[in-house]
């Protein structure tokens, strides 16, 4: 296996910058297995999806996790809330930026008051431990001084702050969106409900993996960082009758992929898991999968590969001349791993 296998061509212009309006409208390439596609939209879900099958989403909710602040210098700086490290929220593990420069005790500031104190490198070597500073909730901190951590290769502001959050959110402490779930909106949800498509949830908190392309020549080399999930006994028993039943489990995003593999490999329904998807993976609980399209050299296209193989080339080159948008707040594929 070598990291060229996960490369392909994506221009510049073809990174979506600000995302569809309403959001069921964004495009939905479905794999049809062989290289056969039907070209559709989001909304056309309930149109696709069958009787008996189970949607399960990830309802962590994004919060304003990056804060710009100043050093006592007066050099610019920057923090990425990536987890929570204690229950009060008062402890983060951060991307800081200058992270050669900072020190730990260094206190970062917002208009001269206090807002961050550095601690040491976590175990990981490219992350710290941060405190939030203040009397407030941190979360209302957040709330109030912090933005929404959207991916660098988005230029453009982001007017409405919940657009990059899914309708259906729930649990506060993300970095980063499950983006696939941000195509659904209640119209479609009430139509699925009559159609009688039954829906659980997971929670999967995104982590640093998602911030970083894979690292070594020999992707199998590539640290996984662990992200913390939780799956609901229901949500699992519900995975389980489905299939026996002849349902499809359809993951809405690859972390709600991660989040129910996990616990059917760990054999734990909640814990922290560093699960790496590839060639080969033993499939246990997820049919079909409704994702965006991911960058190159990335362990998100390596769990793609594990899903349907090689075909996801062809995939991906139809969505380039066919004029699809990529990425976050790009549009979205439907993947059968057994078509």
């Amino acid at each position: 296996m070598q990291l060229s296998d996960f490369d392909y061509s994506l221009p510049s212009e073809r990174i979506a910058q600000v995302p569809i309006e309403p959001r069921d409208h964004s495009r939905l390439l479905v794999d049809l297995g062989g290289g056969a596609v039907e070209h559709r939209v989001v909304a056309d879900l309930d149109e696709i999806v069958r009787p008996g099958d189970l949607l399960v989403l990830n309802e962590t909710r994004v919060i304003p996790a990056r804060l710009r602040l100043q050093r006592s210098t007066g050099g610019a700086a920057e923090a990425l809330l990536l987890e929570a490290l204690d229950a009060e929220r008062r402890r983060w593990e951060a991307l800081v930026r200058p992270g050669g420069k900072v020190r730990p005790g260094e206190v970062l500031s917002i208009d001269g008051t206090g807002v961050v104190r550095m601690g040491d490198r976590t175990a990981a070597g490219d992350t710290f431990e941060v405190e939030l500073l203040g009397d407030d909730d941190p979360l209302l901190t957040l709330d109030r001084l912090g933005e929404m951590p959207l991916p660098p290769y988005i230029g453009e502001r982001l007017d409405d702050p919940d657009r990059y959050q899914t309708v259906f959110a729930n649990e506060p402490g993300s970095a980063a969106a499950p983006t696939a779930g941000l195509h659904f909106t209640p119209e479609l949800f009430t139509r699925l409900d009559d159609l009688g498509i039954a829906r659980a949830t997971v929670e999967l908190v995104v982590g640093l993996d998602t911030f970083q392309p894979i690292s070594t020549d020999d992707p199998l080399d590539h640290p996984m960082h662990t992200e913390r999930y939780r799956v609901p006994e229901s949500t699992m028993s519900a995975c389980l009758e489905t299939r026996a039943a002849g349902g499809r489990v359809i993951a809405v995003g690859t972390t709600a992929v991660r989040a129910l593999e996990s616990a059917a490999a760990r054999g734990e329904l909640a814990g922290r898991t560093d699960l790496f998807i590839h060639r080969g993976f033993d499939w246990q609980v997820v049919d079909v999968l409704l994702t965006n399209f991911h960058l190159p050299k990335t362990t998100l296209l390596m769990m793609i590969d594990a899903f349907v193989g090689d075909r996801w080339r062809t995939l991906y080159d139809i969505a380039l001349q066919e004029g699809y948008r990529f990425l976050s707040f790009g549009d979205a594929m439907l993947l059968d791993r057994h078509a």
